[in-house]
């Protein structure tokens, strides 16, 4: 039977491989093909890929980690990796913005719109504030007084105590300076005029309100300046020039205030209705004791409302008034012995 198959068998197996191919046999035919060529060509592009990566591994660890030894039997020995902090770069600091010290601040404009300046000495946290100038040219000694300092301070910056910073107006009130000696700024003793009373008018602002009537402690429309009725403005802090200090007490918050006036000769603490402050008692008598003027708790000569220093002290804020002793004198050493002894006592 075997013999009787085998032809037949054979004559199959030819005919099965000449059966002509049809288009979708030969189509499929060739997308396997390519599908087996793509695949193979990816699997040697990744084989070498990955051949790369770890030729460059071996390289770099038998180059910077690895220094084979020999020892004495002739066994190599591979030393103990050890971390070189010198390889690390260190990360970049980032440096902080330098600090900046203001040499001035302009606090606002007068009614003539006359700058009011503060000048400012030194670099430390605590604001020790000196005001010249609020009743203008009626008190231009005090002006004086305050352009001495701002001399002493530029010629002596050690004289700051570390910690404080100094801060001088020189001119509160602008207008009433200009109006007596013809300038808003520093001016010689030949532009004072000779006669005191040609001084008076300059004690008021543009609007002929006395600046020391203005403030938010007893506030009234009409003040009391000796025996004279003056005008206290329309509202507290309704002129420019008191507004203005205002705002800069509020945001430059000074641990101290001394304000200069003429003319009596004595230092006063300020007090509105809550008590002298502790510290204002305290600057109070170091002002007095320092400078050889008198110590009072008030003035209490005629009733004062809208006050400067009466106003910081309802704000929590030691204030004094040191009136000189006369309309001419600044009276500098004196001055100078308190201005002292107040910087040291904040520096402490």
């Amino acid at each position: 039977m075997y013999c009787l198959s085998q032809p037949i068998l054979h004559k199959w197996s030819e005919d099965v491989v000449n059966i002509p191919k049809s288009s979708h046999a030969i189509i499929f035919e060739e997308i396997v093909t390519s599908m087996l060529k793509y695949i193979g060509m990816k699997l040697i592009t990744t084989i070498a890929v990955v051949a790369m990566i770890v030729a460059g591994g071996i390289f770099i660890y038998f180059k910077y980690f690895n220094t084979i030894e020999v020892d004495d039997s002739g066994i190599e020995i591979a030393p103990e990796f050890v971390f070189d902090e010198n390889q690390i770069t260190p990360p970049k600091e980032v440096e902080e913005p330098e600090k900046v010290i203001e040499k001035e601040t302009i606090l606002g404009t007068s009614v003539e719109n006359r700058d009011i300046t503060a000048y400012h000495f030194g670099e430390g946290e605590k604001e020790v504030l000196f005001v010249g100038g609020i009743h203008g040219g009626y008190s231009w000694n005090t002006v004086l007084l305050a352009y001495e300092l701002m001399e002493y301070l530029e010629q002596n910056p050690k004289s700051i105590p570390e910690g404080v910073r100094v801060s001088i107006i020189p001119v509160l009130n602008p207008d009433g300076l200009n109006k007596t000696v013809g300038t808003a700024g520093k001016f010689s003793l030949t532009s004072v005029p000779q006669i005191q009373a040609d001084t008076v008018a300059g004690r008021f602002n543009a609007h002929t309100v006395d600046l020391n009537r203005n403030f938010d402690c007893d506030w009234q429309t009409k003040g009391t300046w000796q025996d004279k009725e003056v005008s206290g403005g329309s509202a507290p802090f309704s002129e420019p020039e008191s507004l203005a200090f205002k705002q800069y007490i509020e945001s430059h918050k000074p641990v101290a205030v001394i304000v200069w006036y003429s003319s009596l000769g004595g230092v006063f603490a300020s007090n509105c209705h809550n008590g002298i402050l502790p510290e204002t008692s305290a600057l109070t008598t170091l002002y007095a004791d320092a400078s050889g003027y008198q110590a009072y708790e008030n003035f209490d000569f005629y009733e004062i409302t809208g006050d400067v220093v009466n106003w910081l002290a309802k704000n929590n804020i030691p204030a004094i008034s040191v009136l000189l002793t006369t309309h001419t004198d600044t009276e500098w050493n004196m001055n100078l012995s308190a201005i002292e002894a107040v910087l040291n006592h904040y520096a402490e």
